[in-house]
Formats: C-alpha cells, structure tokens, sequence
C-alpha cells in the first residue's frame, strides 16, 4: 500500500502550535517498535504520530530501530527533539496484568503506559477504550503520586480495565511497518 496525501500533525481536532517531534520505543509481548511522537504545546494535547490509511483509518508508522525513525524524520524536515528514542516497558505492565495479586504494581511503567494509551488513542480517532470517570482520576493522582499502594479496589479494576483495553488497542492497531520516505507529504513544520 501506497501512502499519499498530507500529513496533519493534528488532524485528530487538536488545534495549535506544532509540538517537538520525539522517538519512543514500546517493548510489548506481542507488538514493539518505535514510533513517533508529538509533544502538544500550550493547549494541544501530546499524540501519537499518526498517517492517512485506508477509508479515513489512520495508521501508526512503526520502526525497528531509533535510527529508522530519525531518517524517516529527517527525510521530512522533522527534527527529533532528542537523538536517542524514549522507551515503554509494556511487558512489565502486562506481566503485572497477568497476575495483579501477586505482583506489585510497576507504578513508573503503568503511568508511561496510561500517557501512551491516552496520546495513541488521541492520534487514532476511531479507537475507543473505557471512558475515564472521577474513579479514574483518583487512581491517576495516587499514581502519580506514587502511592499505588492506597488504590481502593474500584480504583485498581478501573487501571487494570484502563490498560487491558489500551494494551488491545496498542496490539491491534493499524500500523505502517517502515513506511516509504518518499510517499507522504507535509504541511506545517514541526516546532524547533
């Protein structure tokens, strides 16, 4: 398949100024690679780099390495913001998924994974996964706080729902492994 069109760094709603470009690796059990992603700036919410597909479906373009996705970038006149690819360490989120009793909480690796699922699913806007409610603030505020530990049990099964269902859209999403260079072109620029 042939990518074409244009590029809209918020094609998703978000109006605003361009957010700074980075490399984020995801180490999953069942999917991985680097993608890229866009950091929001003043109003516009942080996202997933996503491109045109099929049927107005927009597809993630996923990279074996950091360096694959810095020349996709460059290609385009997209500098990252740093050289070096951030990383996600799902499986230790889903392992502590497999087994929540027994495990504990990976809280850094969770708190990445729920920002990831939330920036993924801002960048695909047919995804949906459980609508957030106060419960879910709640639990995010701990996490953030590092107190996972003082989760009421509604607030843990509403993480555990949360990132069940972020880690179905991670692995079922559509994605454009190392799209062509030379197929897509550009409006706007990236923020330096």
């Amino acid at each position: 398949m042939t990518e074409s069109g244009t590029v809209d760094w918020f094609a998703a709603g978000d109006e605003g100024e361009r957010g700074r470009l980075y490399a984020y690796r995801i180490r999953g059990r069942d999917r991985g690679g680097v993608l890229l992603w866009i950091g929001g700036v003043g109003d516009a919410r942080d996202r997933v780099l996503t491109l045109p597909g099929v049927a107005g479906h927009r597809r993630v373009p996923v990279f074996r390495t950091a360096g694959q996705a810095r020349r996709y970038a460059d290609r385009r006149g997209w500098p990252l913001a740093h050289p070096e690819a951030g990383t996600l360490e799902l499986v230790r989120v889903q392992h502590w998924l497999a087994d929540p009793a027994r495990r504990r909480v990976p809280a850094g690796a969770v708190l990445d994974a729920w920002n990831f699922f939330e920036d993924l699913a801002r960048g695909l806007p047919a995804a949906s996964g459980p609508r957030q409610t106060a419960v879910h603030d709640r639990a995010y505020e701990k996490l953030f706080g590092d107190a996972c530990d003082t989760w009421t049990a509604e607030e843990r099964g509403a993480v555990q729902e949360l990132l069940t269902a972020g880690v179905e859209l991670w692995n079922s999403c559509p994605v454009s492994v190392k799209p062509r260079a030379s197929a897509v072109r550009i409006t706007g620029s990236v923020g330096r």
